[in-house]
């Protein structure tokens, strides 16, 4: 269950990005997610991301002296829809466990989908949204 409030970080994120595409990581305990953290694209492209190294170690010794694991890699897509491209793809073999949560700013709100991707296949997630939230 994604709380709104986390879904709508990862929303402003990806709009203060702009015109790159923006990242972050998303903390979760016992399979749910606790917390965003925005991360700087090292790329500083519009179709490309890298989660800043600097920002990745520093994110990961957060989570981890707090128990929390990686839950999910976020990106948005500027002008696509927010489906894996075949570099997003290739990318997740680096962490085949994380969900991969994509934003699309084509549309007004943004689309936020989340997929699994292991062993270069793409399989959507649903997202369920906290209703308190």
């Amino acid at each position: 269950m994604l709380d709104r409030e986390l879904a709508r970080a990862m929303f402003r994120h990806a709009q203060e990005g702009l015109p790159n595409e923006a990242c972050g990581i998303l903390a979760g305990q016992a399979g749910r997610p606790v917390r965003f953290f925005p991360a700087r694209n090292a790329e500083r492209s519009p179709t490309r991301y890298v989660v800043d190294p600097q920002d990745q170690l520093r994110i990961l010794n957060e989570l981890y002296s707090k128990g929390w694991d990686l839950l999910g890699i976020f990106h948005s897509h500027t002008h696509t829809q927010a489906f894996p491209s075949s570099t997003d793809v290739s990318l997740a073999a680096n962490w085949p466990d994380a969900f991969y949560l994509i934003a699309s700013l084509q549309t007004d709100p943004p689309d936020l989908r989340a997929f699994r991707i292991v062993d270069g296949q793409v399989r959507e997630e649903e997202i369920a949204y906290r209703e308190d939230a």
